[in-house]
């Protein structure tokens, strides 16, 4: 059996980009090119910087954690979900967070906005919520380089969901996950147009009251099916779904 060629590794690097030229590859991402990939001079890799399509490149030289690539050509190329989907996710505790910022970007949702809850585990706010926010960012970059996608999703500010609610922007269609609700995702999924916002609670879910606010700034409330759902499997499994159900899958 012919063995599978090498995955060729893709990094975001936040500059402007030019076939032609030469880049040097951030610490952290030329840290990972050289000791965790043991990537080498003349090595294909790919650069991407979130403002459209990709660049092919060759690795041409490494002094220590001083990497340069020579970028060959421009390739337009996305690989966007149908939907624009903006994650209005009830912020959960540690890596379960990090568990759904990730795979959220994968499944190729547009945007992440965290809100803190009332059942939310801690809180954020100042600026220990804006280090959490640069850390879902770093979260979603290398999500975007592991799928390949070329448009990083956008990480909002930290917000109180009754902030959100009274701020809440033009999203299109927006659905509220609710397990009691008696409107199936399938059914309501025939209403939406290309722009969605998708509220998920944290562990312990929303409390009623913020429901309550959430369906007075536009949410109407779903259910994924009979099951009740954890906080790090609620969101994931309603992007899938709406992906499969827009044509994405």
């Amino acid at each position: 059996m012919a063995e599978k060629p090498a995955r060729i590794a893709r990094f975001h690097v936040d500059v402007a980009l030019r076939a032609g030229s030469t880049v040097l590859l951030p610490e952290d991402a030329a840290h990972h090119a050289v000791h965790v990939l043991r990537l080498r001079p003349q090595d294909e890799v790919v650069l991407f910087n979130g403002r459209g399509g990709e660049f092919a490149g060759r690795l041409a030289a490494v002094d220590r954690l001083r990497v340069s690539i020579d970028l060959l050509e421009h390739r337009a190329v996305e690989r966007e979900s149908p939907l624009a989907v903006t994650l209005v996710q009830g912020v959960s505790s540690g890596e379960k967070m990090d568990f759904t910022v990730q795979k959220a970007t994968e499944l190729g949702v547009w945007a992440l906005q965290p809100v803190v809850a009332a059942r939310s585990v801690g809180r954020l706010a100042g600026e220990r919520a804006e280090l959490k926010r640069a850390h879902w960012r770093r979260v979603a970059i290398a999500a975007c380089e592991q799928c390949g996608r070329n448009r990083v999703p956008e990480v909002r500010p930290v917000l109180a969901l009754a902030d959100y609610c009274r701020q809440a922007g033009a999203e299109g269609s927006r659905l509220l996950l609710a397990p009691q609700s008696r409107l199936g995702l399938r059914e309501a999924a025939g209403r939406l147009n290309g722009a969605v916002a998708l509220a998920a609670g944290p562990e312990a879910g929303f409390e009623a009251a913020e429901e309550g606010e959430l369906a007075q700034a536009g949410f109407t409330p779903v259910r994924l099916g009979p099951r009740v759902l954890r906080t790090e499997t609620a969101a994931l499994a309603a992007l899938a779904a709406l992906n499969a159900l827009a044509g994405d899958f």
